[in-house]
């Protein structure tokens, strides 16, 4: 049982919400919000969102007070409703994002919407399933096998990290509860491929994620603390080792940032919930807010989320480490992404090895102490202003120094890795590569002389120097390379290579001759002195050699476009 002073925090977290709920469509309301892709709703103040109010209805019932329980059963009646119930129709088992949007106008629908909305009704069902009238009982129970045979059709691999997991819970513990073997034998086998694909990486290929390593925890805790099979215990045990063991390791005490590379994230600072998610698990030893002023995340009650005490000095503790994970592997040619993170009393470096350069991604990414706060500069690459995610990025790390080249293909994604692949061109007015630097600015000074941009962020300097900037062909005659200062919105600056800003024209990849951008970045104490890099350009290759601490780093580029897989980015 969870104890007082946890339902307390439930309980004040669910008043909090009561102006939201919105009797007429027995929905929780929120502003909305869109990542650009899925929704096609546009000019949308408020929206009422199915996975948010399944956990509210759950948060509902959670609290076990009697005037809530008739609101959480109108809430599941309706969200159930909007499902696809049909199984001859390809969303079969999902449900749209909003009630304002049938699935039918997603562009496309979201199939992870079994998973999310899956888990919360199986959560409410067996933890309150003598409340339920019998009539709304067997509406849950159909709802949770279409859901669980959406699941099933689809057949999340390992790699999609907190996907798998989630559709392992949904069906391992709806096998469980509703006598239901088929559920439960496909739970367990793909808990048993999660764990050994894992087990061969030695991380998760979603890699060191604020956004969805928090889901992962969370899932996995609840998986453990609710089967009741001795399998599922040992392993989803086994995965929150290595998960609260990635976690820990990547925290810099110093700035009490969750370092980089991630995979994937919505925000280079953390986010309350997260913050509030780390407080929580290491029982105040990560503290962000007084105890009576913590946002609580209704969807943590009943989970059983806790960091291992052996884990809790390294959130603490402000000395130098270095972390390196390989996170994918490629077939039999020993091809490896790795991730490496830099760790010091005053500042953290994270890079990725290769990645597309997706708004999820945080490809290279840096915290520094800035006074009583905290600052950091994060690798973009922006088309017209949004994240272009047919760029890739390839880092090379040695401590505090990096060379990082960035490269164009010719059939990424635009917007998404995935939704909206271009066909070799783009239309674009503007086109460029930005060092972006956010958190608190109160000490940040940005100089820029010849080819270094230089950020003053506390008591240290960021460097990046241009080595190389080409883009030419196509009629492209913009002349690549000029570092801006970019000063916009949202308390954030940037230190931008321009590699086109001009009238709005198509560009297409296919026909340049040259597409790369290289360049050496380094944190260092003030006014030191930026070795040079050697290149070398050998036809259409360049090869670039850096010796910052007299061991060299070096990396090889193609100069022109190619195909993603070719570039070695995310499929």
């Amino acid at each position: 049982m969870e104890g007082n002073e946890v339902k307390d925090r439930l309980v004040h977290a669910i008043g909090l919400m009561e102006e939201r709920y919105n009797p007429q469509t027995r929905m929780l309301r929120s502003p909305f919000s869109s990542p650009g892709y899925h929704t096609t709703l546009k000019n949308t103040a408020f929206i009422h969102s199915t996975r948010d109010s399944l956990i509210y209805a759950l948060g509902l019932l959670d609290t076990e007070l009697p005037q809530y329980e008739q609101r959480a059963m109108d809430i599941i009646r309706q969200v159930i409703s909007l499902q696809e119930p049909n199984p001859e129709q390809a969303t079969y088992g999902i449900w749209p994002w909003f009630y304002e949007e049938p699935l039918k106008q997603m562009n496309p629908p979201d199939w992870n919407w079994a998973d999310f909305c899956g888990k919360s009704l199986v959560q409410s069902v067996v933890r309150h399933n003598h409340r339920f009238p019998d009539e709304l009982r067997e509406l849950v129970r159909n709802a949770v096998f279409h859901a669980c045979e959406s699941i099933m059709r689809r057949n999340m691999g390992p790699h999609y990290t907190n996907i798998a997991i989630m559709g392992t819970f949904v069906t391992l513990i709806a096998g469980e509860f509703f006598g239901q073997p088929r559920y439960l034998e496909y739970g367990l086998e793909r808990l048993e491929g999660i764990a050994e694909y894992t087990r061969r990486l030695g991380t998760f290929e979603e890699y060191n994620s604020p956004t969805y390593m928090t889901v992962v925890l969370t899932d996995l805790s609840l998986m453990h603390k609710t089967t009741k099979v001795l399998r599922g215990m040992q392993l989803s045990e086994e995965l929150l080792e290595l998960g609260w063991r990635s976690v820990a390791e990547h925290f810099h005490a110093a700035t009490m940032e969750w370092s980089g590379p991630h995979s994937r994230c919505y925000s280079s600072l953390l986010k309350e919930n997260v913050q509030a998610f780390l407080q929580i698990a290491t029982k105040g030893a990560v503290r962000y807010f007084p105890d009576d002023h913590m946002p609580y995340d209704i969807g943590l009650y009943g989970c059983g989320v806790q960091c291992p005490s052996r884990f809790i000095p390294l959130f603490v503790e402000s000395g130098i480490r270095t972390v390196h994970e390989i996170y994918q592997k490629a077939g039999n040619d020993g091809y490896e992404k790795t991730a490496t993170t830099w760790i010091t009393p005053s500042y953290s470096l994270g890079t990725a090895s290769k990645e597309v350069l997706w708004n999820q991604r945080r490809n290279l990414l840096a915290y520094l102490v800035n006074g009583e706060s905290r600052t950091y500069v994060a690798l973009r690459c922006l088309h017209d202003g949004y994240d272009y995610a047919a760029a890739v990025s390839t880092c090379a790390q040695r401590q505090q120094h990096v060379l990082c080249g960035v490269q164009f293909s010719t059939n990424g994604g635009d917007t998404h890795i995935g939704l909206d692949r271009i066909d070799g061109t783009i239309q674009a007015s503007d086109l460029r590569i930005r060092f972006e630097i956010g958190g608190s600015l109160q000490k940040v000074k940005v100089r820029i002389r010849g080819r270094k941009a230089t950020a003053a962020i506390g008591a240290l300097e960021v460097t990046v120097m241009n080595v190389l900037t080409a883009f030419s062909g196509a009629e492209v005659t913009t002349p690549a390379g000029n570092w801006e200062l970019y000063e916009g919105d949202y308390g954030r600056i940037g230190m931008d290579l321009v590699l086109y800003n001009g009238p709005r024209r198509i560009i297409d990849f296919n026909k340049l001759h040259e597409a790369l951008a290289l360049v050496a970045f380094a944190v260092s104490e003030p006014d030191t002195e930026m070795e040079e890099v050697e290149v070398v350009r050998v036809e259409e290759a360049v090869t670039a050699v850096w010796a910052p601490t007299g061991v060299p780093i070096s990396l090889t580029f193609g100069m022109k476009p190619e195909k993603v897989e070719a570039l070695r980015g995310m499929l």
